[in-house]
C-alpha cells in the first residue's frame, strides 16, 4: 500500500473518531482508542506461519496485536512491523506476554514459509497467519477493516491496499483498543503495559 493512499486510512480513522465519541472504558487512561463493547471478541480459524492450522483460542492468555498487511508491501507494513518490534523491545522482558498476529490479505503470494521469513525478520514475537480468501474476507469484515487488489503493472507483479489500523486484544481475546499510524510509539507501549499488568483476563 503506498502512503499516499489515504482513503482507506481515513475510513478507518473517522471510525476511530466515533468510538472514541462513545467509549465508556474510562476506568482506565488509554491513549489509544478504545474499542471496548465495539467490536467483537477475536475468533478466527487460519494456518500459521509452521503450517499448522490455529485458531484464537490458541492465543488466549496473551496480549494480542492484530495487523492485516502482505509481504510485498513496499512501505506501510514494514514500517508498522518495525514500529511494534521497537515499541516491544522497549517493554522489555513483559513483552514476552505480547503476540503480533500478522494476517495476509494476499493469500496467493504469502505461503506460511514465506510468512515465516518474514515477520521474523521483524520479532520473533509476530506469527504470520493465512488461510483462505474467505477466510480471511470474513475476518477482515468482522473487524471493519479493507482491502484492495490493485492491477498487475507490467512484470512488476501487483499491489494491494489495506487499512493499517492495529487491533489490540486483552488476555480474553476481548477487543479493547485500536491504534492507528499516528499513534506513537510511546502511546502504544503506554497501553500495551496496562494490559499486560493484567494477568487475569477481564
Amino acid at each position: 500500500m503506498k502512503l499516499p493512499r489515504l482513503a482507506p486510512f481515513a475510513l478507518l480513522l473517522a471510525a476511530a473518531l466515533l468510538l472514541a465519541g462513545c467509549q465508556r472504558d474510562t476506568a482506565v487512561p488509554w491513549q489509544l482508542t478504545s474499542i471496548r463493547g465495539h467490536m467483537p471478541d477475536l475468533s478466527f480459524r487460519l494456518v500459521d506461519d509452521s503450517g499448522k492450522t490455529v485458531t484464537a483460542a490458541d492465543y488466549r492468555g496473551k496480549v494480542l496485536l492484530l495487523y492485516f498487511g502482505y509481504t510485498h508491501c513496499p512501505d506501510v507494513c514494514p514500517l508498522t512491523l518495525a514500529h511494534l518490534h521497537a515499541v516491544l523491545q522497549k517493554l522489555g522482558k513483559p513483552a514476552d506476554d505480547v503476540r503480533i498476529l500478522f494476517v495476509s490479505v494476499d493469500p496467493a503470494r504469502d505461503t506460511p514459509a514465506v510468512l515465516h521469513d518474514y515477520v521474523r525478520a521483524f520479532d520473533p514475537r509476530a506469527v504470520g497467519l493465512t488461510g483462505s480468501p474467505r477466510d480471511i474476507e470474513a475476518l477482515v469484515k468482522r473487524y471493519r477493516a479493507s482491502f484492495t487488489r490493485e492491477p498487475a503493472k507490467g512484470d512488476s507483479g501487483y499491489e494491494v491496499s489495506h487499512s493499517s489500523a492495529i487491533y489490540v486484544f486483552d488476555r480474553a481475546g476481548h477487543a479493547r483498543l485500536l491504534a492507528t499510524p499516528p499513534d506513537s510509539q510511546a502511546q502504544i507501549g503506554h497501553d500495551l503495559g496496562l494490559l499486560i499488568a493484567q494477568k487475569d483476563a477481564p
